[in-house]
C-alpha cells in the first residue's frame, strides 16, 4: 500500500509540473543551429581532439568507423515486414545512420554521409513506417532525425525537406494521432516511443514548431507513465534485457533534452531512474550473465548505455565489468553488442583504470518484480552468486517465475533461465503471445510458465497470474519469499527461504502449510549441466566443475534428471542441452511439507 501512494502522489506531482509548460514557450530555449541532437558542434570538435592525444578514443572511433565502412556494402533498406513488425528495418536503419553519420563526421569522408542519405531519402519513400506496431515507427523517426540533424550542412536542401517532411508525416503525426496506448503505459514502449518521436520533433522544430511543442508537451507529461516502473529501488519490471531497450531510448530523449533545449525537465532524477544503473550492475553474475527473469536473454554483451549512468553520476564502477567488455572487443575478441558511436562521447571523465564496484554484496530492491541478490565478492570471476525474485506473471512480458533463482559458482551458470522463445515463432502458429489471463495463450509457451523455471509447482498446475509474490525478509546471508499468492487456492502458506552459508553453501527451503493431503509437489532447477543422481544426491558438471546438490527434507525424497523439452505441439521451441534437476514429493496428511536442498560446489573446485 506505501508503494501505491508513493507512485500516486509522485505521478500527481508530475503531472502537475507538466500542466505548467504553457509558459514559458516549450521551444524558448531551442539552440538555433544544428547539431542539436546528443553531439554538438563543439563536442564534434571535443572529439576529434580527444581522438588525438586519447589512444582509447581513438580505438573506439577506428573500430567504430570500420563498421561504418560495412555499412557501405549492404544492400539498400527495402520495406519488409516480419509478422506484424518492421521493426528489423528501422533498427537496421538506425544502426546505418548513426554509423555513417558518425564515420562523416570524425573523418569527412563524403562517402559516409552519402550512404546514410541514401538510407534515409529510402525509409523517407516508405509508404508508412508501420504505425499499427509504433516501436517500429518511433526508431525510424529516430534514426532520420539524428541523420538530419549530425548532417544538417552538407546534406541538400531538397533532401532536408523530404526528410522533415517524412519525420512529420510518418513520425511525429502518427504519434500525435495516439491518445491512449503506449502513451499512457507503464513499460518500454512509452519511453522507446517517446524517446524517437522526441528527437523527430527537435531535430525539425523551427519549421515544424507546432508539430514539435505538441509532441514535447506530451511528451513532458506523459513519459512520467514510463518511468513508473523504476520505482522505488531502480529494478526494471521487464528484466535487464528491456532495461536495455526502454531505458537506452530514455537516455537517447534526455540527452538530446538537454543539448537541443538546455534542460531535461527533470526527468532524469525520476524516482529510481538513475538508481536503476547499480540495480543492474546488482543483478549481474561474475560470469558476466544477468538474471534474466522475464522476456529476457542471459548472454555476455556490452552495453553502451551504462556508460551514460557512470559520466553523468560520476560513478565509474558502474562499468567495472562493461569496461573489461569494452577493452576485449579492442583488443579483438569476440564480443556481443556492437559499439555505440555515442560511447566515446560517455569516456569524457571517466578514468581509465575503472575500479570495481563498491556496492552491497546482499542487495535487495523493491517493485513489481523484486529481486535479491547474495554474492561472495566483486572480484572474483569464480564468486558465488545467488539471484532471485518475487512478482507475478501479469508484468508486462513477465513470466510464471516467482520464487525462481539463478546461480553462479565457479566461473559457471548452475541454474539457469531459459529466456523467451522469438515472439514471430508463436505468432505466427497463430497463437496469442500476449494474452496474459489464466488460460490464455501465453502459458502454452513453456519458457514462460513455471514448469520451466527453478520454481515450486503444486498439484501439476500453472501459477496464479494475479498473484504478487513479496520478499518478506532480507538479511546478510538469509532472504524470505511469500509464495502464497501464487499459489491461492491451493495452500494456505508457502514460503521460500534462501540461505546462503560457509564455502559457497546455498539452501533453498520451501514450507508448505494448509494444503490438500497428496497434493503432488513438484521442485526443479533448470540447468545446462550434465545430471548425475543416486538417490537423495545429484553430481552436476559443468565446463569441468562439480555442484553437488542433496535433499535435507523431505528424508524419502530422491532426485530426478527429468526433460527439459517442452511438448512437441509446432509451436514451442526444443531447448537445446537443457536439463531439469526435479524433486518430487507429495503433502503427508498433515497438510505441511518441507522442501529443502542445498547446493554447493565442492571444497576442491572452490578454493582459488
Amino acid at each position: 500500500m506505501k508503494l501505491k501512494t508513493f507512485l500516486l502522489v509522485w505521478l500527481a506531482g508530475g503531472l502537475a509540473s507538466a500542466a505548467d509548460v504553457s509558459s514559458p514557450d516549450i521551444l524558448a530555449g531551442l539552440r538555433p543551429e544544428h547539431p542539436r541532437l546528443i553531439v554538438t558542434a563543439a563536442a564534434w570538435n571535443d572529439l576529434q581532439a580527444r581522438r588525438t592525444n586519447d589512444t582509447e578514443v581513438a580505438a573506439i572511433i577506428n573500430l567504430t568507423v570500420a563498421q561504418a565502412r560495412n555499412v557501405l556494402k549492404a544492400p539498400p533498406l527495402v520495406y519488409k515486414k516480419e509478422g506484424r513488425r518492421l521493426l528489423a528495418v528501422s533498427r537496421e536503419a538506425l544502426e546505418r545512420v548513426e554509423l555513417c553519420s558518425f564515420a562523416y563526421r570524425l573523418t569527412g569522408e563524403k562517402v559516409f554521409a552519402d550512404r546514410a542519405q541514401q538510407d534515409m531519402l529510402a525509409a523517407a519513400a516508405f509508404a508508412n513506417w508501420n504505425p499499427s506496431h509504433f516501436l517500429d515507427t518511433a526508431e525510424m523517426t529516430a534514426a532520420l532525425a539524428l541523420g538530419y540533424d549530425w548532417l544538417f550542412d552538407v546534406l541538400p536542401a531538397t533532401t532536408r525537406a523530404t526528410l522533415r517532411q517524412a519525420i512529420l508525416e510518418k513520425g511525429l503525426q502518427p504519434g500525435l494521432a495516439v491518445r491512449n496506448g503506449w502513451k499512457v503505459g507503464h513499460n518500454n514502449w512509452n519511453q522507446v516511443c517517446f524517446g524517437g518521436l522526441t528527437l523527430g520533433a527537435l531535430a525539425i522544430a523551427e519549421d515544424q514548431p507546432d508539430a514539435a511543442r505538441e509532441l514535447l508537451t506530451s511528451a513532458r507529461t506523459n513519459n512520467l507513465n514510463g518511468l513508473m516502473p523504476y520505482v522505488p529501488d531502480g529494478i526494471y519490471p521487464e528484466g535487464p534485457g528491456y532495461w536495455s531497450y526502454g531505458t537506452t531510448y530514455e537516455v537517447l530523449m534526455l540527452s538530446a533534452l538537454q543539448t537541443a533545449l538546455g534542460t531535461d525537465w527533470d526527468l532524469s532524477v525520476s524516482p529510481g531512474l538513475l538508481t536503476s544503473a547499480a540495480a543492474l550492475v546488482e543483478q549481474t553474475g561474475p560470469t558476466g550473465r544477468p538474471f534474466n527473469f522475464s522476456d529476457g536473454g542471459d548472454g555476455v554483451a556490452l552495453n553502451s548505455t551504462l556508460f551514460w549512468f557512470a559520466q553523468k553520476l560520476r560513478q565509474p564502477e558502474l562499468v567495472y565489468f562493461q569496461n573489461q567488455l569494452l577493452q576485449g572487443k579492442l583488443a579483438g575478441q569476440r564480443v556481443r553488442g556492437g559499439l555505440s558511436p555515442l560511447l566515446p562521447l560517455w569516456l569524457a571523465g571517466l578514468p581509465k583504470d575503472i575500479p570495481p564496484p563498491a556496492l552491497p554484496l546482499a542487495w535487495q530492491g523493491e517493485g513489481p518484480n523484486p529481486v535479491g541478490v547474495f554474492r561472495s565478492s566483486w572480484t572474483d570471476s569464480n564468486a558465488l552468486f545467488l539471484a532471485f525474485k518475487g512478482g507475478a506473471a501479469s508484468n508486462n512480458h513477465g513470466h510464471m517465475d516467482a520464487g525462481s533463482f539463478v546461480l553462479d559458482a565457479d566461473g559457471v551458470r548452475w541454474a539457469c533461465d531459459l529466456g523467451a522463445q522469438e515472439y514471430l515463432s508463436v505468432e505466427s502458429k497463430g497463437w496469442n503471445l500476449w494474452d496474459g489471463a489464466q488460460g490464455g495463450d501465453r502459458w502454452r509457451i513453456y519458457r514462460l510458465n513455471n514448469f520451466s523455471h527453478n520454481t515450486l509447482t503444486l498439484g501439476g498446475k500453472l501459477h496464479q497470474v494475479a498473484g504478487h509474490a513479496r520478499i518478506t525478509s532480507f538479511a546478510t546471508h538469509s532472504a524470505t519469499v511469500d509464495l502464497t499468492p501464487v499459489f491461492a487456492g491451493q495452500a494456505r502458506s508457502v514460503v521460500r527461504r534462501f540461505t546462503v552459508g560457509e564455502n559457497k553453501t546455498v539452501q533453498v527451503r520451501d514450507e508448505i502449510a494448509g494444503a490438500k493431503p497428496d497434493l503432488t509437489v513438484r521442485w526443479q532447477m533448470m540447468t545446462h549441466a550434465e545430471i548425475q543422481t543416486q538417490g537423495g544426491q545429484a553430481t552436476l558438471r559443468q565446463d569441468g566443475k562439480v555442484l553437488v546438490a542433496k535433499i535435507l527434507s523431505p528424508a524419502s525424497a530422491h532426485f530426478e534428471a527429468v526433460s527439459a523439452q517442452p511438448p512437441d505441439d509446432g509451436v514451442n521451441e526444443p531447448n537445446r542441452g537443457a536439463h531439469i534437476l526435479a524433486v518430487n514429493a507429495s503433502v503427508p496428511t498433515s497438510g505441511e511439507l518441507v522442501v529443502e536442498i542445498e547446493l554447493q560446489p565442492p571444497p576442491a573446485t572452490s578454493s582459488h
